[in-house]
């Protein structure tokens, strides 16, 4: 299994025991805004996403590494939605209104991992994860519309076949 190389930094506001890193986006939340030469949650995930998916068990090192699970679930749903999409125009229809889709969060129900995030404290508290993770998926969204299609418009069967794998041996439901 491949971990996050984001370790439990000093500074690092959490929600619900998620911690909300730097994302090099544009796109409005509550993230902290990361360089644009380095790294970020959203590529660690993309890059360790054809890697993870074949594990049945993730050992938790460090918080970062939730969010990694989420992250590789959500990209696990947004390739199913892609499936069926013939071009590069459909699948950021499909996809994109799958990342501003209503986000749950610990405590409601359709939340699906129950047992990795800690209940919110506070109504300010879910309110910032959920503003959080609503961002992270648009991002996350955003940049596997660019791996999951070649440039030509046409899907890249190297990605979109991974859609048929099951993280940890769950299977996702779709809404």
């Amino acid at each position: 299994v491949y971990h996050s190389t984001f370790a439990d930094e000093e500074g690092i506001t959490k929600a619900c025991g998620c911690p909300l890193l730097p994302l090099k986006s544009r796109k409005k939340g509550p993230a902290p805004v990361s360089e644009q030469g380095k790294t970020d949650i959203v590529d660690e995930a993309i890059t360790f996403f054809r890697c993870n998916v074949f594990f049945r068990n993730f050992d938790i090192k460090g918080p970062a590494d939730k969010l990694l699970i989420y992250l590789t679930f959500y990209i696990n749903l947004s390739l199913k939605k892609l499936e069926g999409c013939r071009t590069s125009a459909e699948g950021s229809k499909a996809i994109l209104n799958l990342g501003v889709e209503n986000v749950t969060i610990p405590g409601e129900s359709g939340f699906p991992f129950t047992g990795l995030f800690s209940l919110p404290q506070s109504q300010q508290e879910g309110e910032l994860l959920r503003d959080y993770l609503k961002q992270i998926r648009e991002e996350t969204s955003g940049r596997l519309l660019g791996v999951a299609y070649r440039p030509n418009g046409t899907p890249n069967k190297w990605w979109l076949a991974f859609a048929k794998r099951k993280f940890m041996n769950i299977a996702l439901l779709d809404k």
